[in-house]
């Protein structure tokens, strides 16, 4: 078979073309740090990587839901061991507000004082957020959840809850009367067998109510404002109880974010390594 000059001459710009394309090729390479730069480079490479850089985006939105939901964790609980303190607090006082040596002014000062604890706390069940949110009134977070006149939770019915990872999502704000008008399955219960009360407010009410009203001269009042102490006491034992096991609950859940941070990191940079080897140049290749 016979070659013309131009069939000859058409070889070889092809060649030159095709020399040319290559050269551009591992300049785009070198330049960018990438050998798949088009999906022509690597078909196969390229919709991997295409799946892979959907998982990093996952991954990069959980990392950022978890952050928001420790912030959120974590000032429950810093709100709850201020709530803690202040129960405890009026736990004394009703203990000493006990003592059957006390005269009328010496109680109605006690009065007086458990109602600013009464106050703080009801303060601290309407806390917000640094963007105005109530943070235990549910999804009712423009409203406070308790009353200013009585205490009566009037939130939202649902907690807020935020997923954290694929496969969980936790509760990262209580509605105020799981905190606040609640109380444990093993609480304290009443002699008599009455129903224990279970809003924190209503049981400093009726210990302040009954630590204003003079007994002095009636050993009837006594006993009813004593009775009256003896059930604020128990309440507020109740009260405490749940308060603690719901901070229980938030130190394990802020641990747990913990790990599914580590974790996440971890998948992170397993995920920058394949997605590397898939479409990052082997710079010993290409040299």
């Amino acid at each position: 078979m016979r070659f013309s000059t131009q069939m000859m001459y058409q070889q070889n710009m092809r060649g030159i073309t095709n020399s040319q394309a290559e050269w551009m090729k591992y300049g785009e390479q070198m330049s960018t740090g990438k050998r798949v730069v088009n999906p022509s480079d690597d078909p196969i490479a390229a919709s991997q990587a295409v799946v892979l850089s959907q998982a990093q985006a996952q991954n990069s939105q959980y990392t950022l839901a978890r952050t928001f939901a420790t912030q959120k964790v974590s000032l429950e609980e810093s709100v709850l061991s201020q709530v803690t303190t202040a129960i405890q607090n009026a736990q004394e006082k009703i203990v000493y507000a006990s003592n059957g040596t006390l005269s009328d002014d010496d109680r109605a000062s006690l009065a007086t004082d458990i109602q600013g604890l009464r106050d703080q706390l009801l303060n601290l069940a309407n806390t917000t957020d640094g963007n105005g949110r109530y943070i235990f009134a549910g999804y009712k977070t423009e409203t406070a959840p308790f009353s200013e006149a009585n205490g009566d939770y009037v939130g939202g019915t649902e907690s807020i809850k935020q997923q954290v990872d694929a496969s969980r999502s936790m509760v990262i704000g209580h509605t105020g009367d799981k905190i606040f008008d609640s109380i444990t399955s093993n609480a304290v219960a009443e002699p008599d067998g009455s129903a224990s009360e279970t809003n924190l407010f209503a049981m400093l009410d009726s210990a302040i109510a009954a630590l204003k009203t003079p007994v002095a001269d009636s050993e009837a009042d006594k006993e009813t404002a004593a009775a009256a102490l003896d059930k604020t006491n128990r309440g507020l034992k109740n009260s405490l109880n749940n308060v603690l096991t719901v901070r229980a609950e938030l130190g394990t859940q802020l641990n747990e974010l913990e790990s599914l941070d580590s974790l996440g990191s971890d998948r992170a940079l397993g995920q920058t390594q394949q997605m590397s080897d898939l479409v990052d140049v082997d710079w010993n290749a290409t040299i």
